[in-house]
């Protein structure tokens, strides 16, 4: 079932120009269907604000054919915005006050970007920490992206996130290790994820905390996790959320960084990203940079317009059913009332029965 508009966020509308399938609240008013309502805490800097809603959006509208989803976008208000970010928020998003007054049955928990190791430095750690623990008692189950789960392994469960050598970036093939758990039964053995991170919280540190591991990569990266009972939190370590074009985005973020003197060394390219075709023009394109930099000459434009079209998406596909799959078990087991989690007779303990 679609997306419900039920406010003026304008993500609605450029989803719905895409083709996706968005129902007016007068519409959505007239069918017998049973409505989920889906908190979206949206830590992501200004430039990337309302392209992670659509990501999101996209995800949640694409997924199920079961329910209609009302998506309540948030923030913290602790995180530094410019004026135009805040005015987008005040216009079209719920304070956390709001949202905790109404309730919700699911939560998703946006990455951030942040550089350094140590979390608890940020400014958005305190109300972070208060966001997370009031979804551990009030929601059925809440999705954390990336950071998010880098910070929940820290503050509950004592596992801090070690600095990477080198930016972990670009497409990653990954296997499901568990597939008798309802999450990946029904997804593809093999599937990529995007990744973007310069800090990773090692399997070790997973198994440690009690965690059920579900899915990995080659190099034994986690992306998937659940908490201890199976549901009540769900860790993405990578960003199965990612468009087509955002490493593409990044990339050129990057590489203008450098040109602009803020980075000290350029950027590599993402891997197993770009096609042999692509890469070429990208390697071409640094040595463009590195002799305009040498002969103080006018640069060229970043040369997406020749890679754009060579785009693959080879991971949209197993993140909609992973997603999917969430969303079907929420419905079975969370409550009519937005207040309580669990509808009557769920365990706690074991809400999905495993």
């Amino acid at each position: 079932m679609p997306l419900v508009a039920h406010n003026h966020l304008p993500s609605f509308a450029k989803l719905q120009q895409e083709g996706l399938r968005v129902l007016s609240p007068q519409l959505a008013g007239e069918q017998d269907i049973r409505e989920l309502h889906i908190g979206l805490l949206n830590m992501m800097p200004d430039a990337a604000l309302e392209a992670t809603e659509r990501q999101f959006l996209r995800l949640i509208g694409e997924s199920n054919p079961i329910a209609q989803f009302y998506v309540h976008p948030f923030t913290l208000d602790a995180l530094p915005r410019n004026a135009t970010a805040r005015e987008h928020i005040n216009k079209h998003y719920e304070s956390f006050e709001e949202v905790k007054e109404q309730g919700l049955d699911a939560l998703i928990i946006t990455g951030a970007n942040v550089i350094g190791a140590d979390l608890s430095k940020e400014v958005f750690w305190e109300p972070l920490i208060e966001v997370a623990d009031w979804a551990h008692q009030q929601v059925t189950s809440t999705l954390c992206s990336c950071l998010a789960t880098h910070a929940v392994l820290d503050f509950r469960y004592g596992k801090k996130r070690e600095k990477r050598d080198s930016k972990k970036w670009g497409v990653f093939r990954h296997q499901v290790i568990d597939s008798s758990h309802p999450l990946v039964s029904d997804v593809n053995s093999e599937f990529d994820v995007p990744h973007s991170r310069w800090n990773r919280v090692s399997p070790e540190q997973f198994l440690d905390a009690g965690l059920k591991i579900l899915v990995t990569g080659d190099d034994e990266n986690v992306h998937l996790a659940t908490s201890p009972d199976g549901f009540r939190t769900i860790f993405f370590q990578g960003h199965p959320e990612y468009d087509t074009v955002s490493l593409l985005k990044e990339y050129k973020r990057d590489v203008n960084l450098y040109i602009e003197g803020e980075m000290d060394s350029y950027s590599p390219m993402p891997e197993n990203y770009f096609s042999e075709l692509s890469a070429a023009v990208m390697r071409e394109y640094h040595g463009r940079v590195d002799l305009s930099r040498k002969t103080d000459t006018p640069l060229t434009a970043f040369p997406e317009h020749l890679v754009l079209p060579k785009l693959k998406n080879t991971w949209r596909d197993s993140a909609t059913a992973v997603v999917g799959a969430w969303i079907g078990l929420i419905y079975q087991i969370t409550s009519v009332d937005r207040h309580q989690p669990f509808m009557r007779g769920v365990d706690v303990d074991n809400p999905l029965g495993l």
